[in-house]
């Protein structure tokens, strides 16, 4: 769980610190910051059900009706 929680802090520390440089300094701000902006907001527009999802495993005693032997 933290490798997944660490980066998303991370960059999403990275992300405000580039919208807050834009709107406090924006004469000082560069394309750096810019592209940081419009790639987080791009992200965020990512539906959720996106990310995969675990199937659950059947119980063993319910049968395999997909299997066709003879």
């Amino acid at each position: 769980m933290v490798r997944r929680w660490v980066p998303a802090f991370a960059l999403g520390g990275v992300w405000w610190w580039a919208v807050l440089r834009l709107l406090v300094e924006p004469e000082r701000a560069g394309l750096i910051e810019g592209a940081v902006v419009a790639g987080g907001w791009g992200l965020s527009l990512l539906p959720v059900h996106v990310a995969a999802v675990a199937k659950p495993e059947r119980p063993a005693e319910e049968p395999d009706h997909r299997d066709i032997s003879p």
